[in-house]
């Protein structure tokens, strides 16, 4: 038995309780075209496209029709979710026989079954835009329901403008939490050449660096594996001059000296 549809005011409703902070990103777009799909009237099949720069890609979907027919616009260049999404206005297809805007994709698109579509501008952030795509197997589906369409995807962009700043937010915090750790561990590598090599900070930062160079190492995977070693004691083998001769040189580099007082 088929699900009722929504109505304007529960769509809204179920858009506006997302929490970004429980859900990422693909929750967040999974849910906008499952709304919109319930939503909308006689809409078969929904997608979300989002572009960045020349990147366009169909970020949720409901059914593999609806990705097929993005998939053909991004292919060919040119479609309503393209110029959608990049203008920020709704561009209706009311009868894809007869559609000469996008004449190579129209005639794909009415030979797989569809009719009619419509796909309205998803203004995220500056980055980042995108177009809530509505497809239909009937020819003039959406003539009559364009401002109820608008609407949710106002609403829809609201939400999907947030998750997007949420997630981004986040992953920058995690890569910053990520630098603090690895600046940590450098220092702490710094610390114990000093303590053994009896040189400066920068000497230190030095033979660090001179490994990291000859090894292929990330400098931070080399602090890691001399700070391992330092804690697992001197029968690890510890010492920075074992390690600066692993990697291929026997010297440590000028202004380096064991010796230095």
């Amino acid at each position: 038995m088929p699900q009722a549809p929504l109505d304007l005011t529960e769509a809204l409703i179920r858009l506006g309780r997302i929490k970004h902070d429980e859900g990422d990103l693909d929750v967040v777009l999974a849910t906008i075209v499952e709304v919109a799909k319930g939503t909308i009237p006689r809409a078969d099949e929904v997608s979300v496209t989002l572009v960045q720069g020349s990147d366009a890609h169909t970020a949720a979907y409901t059914g593999e029709l609806a990705l097929t027919l993005d998939l053909w616009q991004y292919e060919l260049g040119r479609g309503p979710c393209l110029d959608a999404a990049t203008t920020g206005t709704a561009m209706l297809v009311p009868d894809v026989a007869v559609e000469e805007r996008w004449p190579e994709w129209a005639a794909r698109a009415h030979r797989h079954g569809l009719a009619s579509s419509l796909s309205i501008g998803l203004p995220i952030q500056e980055a980042v835009v995108g177009a809530l795509n509505v497809y239909g197997t009937d020819a003039g589906a959406f003539d009559e329901v364009l401002d109820l369409a608008q609407t949710l995807a106002g609403y829809a962009a609201v939400a999907l403008a947030n998750a997007h700043l949420y997630e981004s937010t986040a992953t920058l915090a995690q890569q910053m939490q990520a630098a603090m750790r690895g600046r940590a561990v450098i220092e702490q590598a710094k610390g114990i050449i000093m303590g053994q090599r009896r040189c400066t900070a920068d000497q230190a930062f030095a033979i660090l660096a001179q490994v990291s160079q000859n090894s292929n190492r990330k400098l931070r995977e080399v602090a890691e594996a001399l700070v391992d070693r330092a804690v697992s004691g001197p029968a690890a083998g510890n010492s920075p001059d074992q390690a600066y001769r692993m990697s291929g040189r026997e010297q440590p580099p000028p202004g380096s000296s064991a010796g230095a007082t």
